[in-house]
């Protein structure tokens, strides 16, 4: 059956769905964006995580997949810049806008790969939602870090401290000098630290501090969501997060609920470079309880 049309099948089946996999968005308006970042690399914008693609004679490598419904749309956006196979699907992590077209890509036979919490968690079911099916799981884990050579291409695939969740991956292209941070780290505000799903405040710091370390002047650094940034952009972003962390941690050790966390406003001098920090502080202060509980 040729490629398009058997994924077309697969997309036809998960837009069958349940509502909640769907998230009552409208896929059928998404449009896949594809953009250069080095020779031979490229992401994909859409609706969800930015997408690698290594393109190369040996073939392609894809980092992240967004959604089902727009498993069809990524491989034709991919189609038109390299006519080789996929050959392999690293995903950065666990969350559904960036592993939600493992299954479709797993029925094509690309190997999944990822670190061991994310096979976990997709195995179990994240977000009060069912198990993944078998397609979807990864095939090939790692408990720490683990290198790919591919298309000439070194791709370190490097376990970073418990951040946005406990299985945050980010991808290092060395020859090409590119980072795909995954959710780590964004240019779209403030940071996500999904503390049910593991992550961590002091951790979100010390990942972040591992990019800065293995980016140099001029690396390009391809964020989870967002557009294409650099070290300082990085350094800028954990500053941050380090600030607004060492405020927030008195104020929940000194028993201060979240709705009181909220009310102090402890980014208040920092929303207008950064945003709305309603999607932060929520994560942010379970985070820190979490630590606290952990001593």
């Amino acid at each position: 059956m040729p490629k398009l049309v058997y994924v077309s099948l697969l997309v036809t089946a998960a837009c069958a769905a349940p509502p909640a996999l769907a998230q009552n968005d409208d896929f059928a308006s998404v449009e896949i964006t594809v953009h250069e970042v080095a020779e031979n690399l490229y992401y994909l914008e859409g609706r969800g995580g930015n997408i690698g693609v290594l393109t190369g004679e040996d073939g392609i490598v894809l980092i992240d997949d967004q959604f089902a419904p727009l498993t069809e749309k990524i491989i034709a956006a991919v189609e038109s810049v390299s006519d080789r196979d996929i050959l392999y699907l690293i995903n950065t992590h666990v969350h559904p806008d960036h592993t939600g077209g493992n299954e479709n890509f797993g029925n094509l036979g690309v190997p999944i790969l990822a670190h061991d919490n994310v096979r976990l968690r997709l195995s179990r079911g994240i977000r009060g939602g069912p198990p993944s099916p078998a397609a979807a799981l990864p095939v090939i884990t790692y408990s720490e870090s683990t290198t790919l050579f591919f298309n000439g291409e070194e791709i370190r695939i490097v376990k970073v401290p418990n951040a946005h969740t406990d299985g945050d991956s980010v991808i290092h292209f060395v020859n090409a000098d590119v980072i795909h941070t995954g959710d780590v780290y964004r240019t779209t505000g403030y940071p996500r630290i999904d503390a049910d799903n593991g992550g961590t405040a002091a951790g979100t710091i010390e990942a972040l501090d591992a990019i800065i370390e293995m980016a140099g002047a001029d690396t390009t650094i391809l964020p989870g969501h967002g557009v294409l940034a650099t070290r300082d952009d990085v350094q800028e972003f954990r500053d941050m997060v380090a600030q607004v962390y060492e405020r927030v941690k008195p104020m929940v050790e000194q028993g201060m609920s979240l709705e009181q966390v909220t009310a102090a406003a402890p980014t208040e001098d920092l929303d207008a470079r950064w945003g709305d920090p309603a999607g932060f502080l929520p994560g942010l202060y379970q985070a820190i309880r979490n630590e606290l509980d952990a001593r």
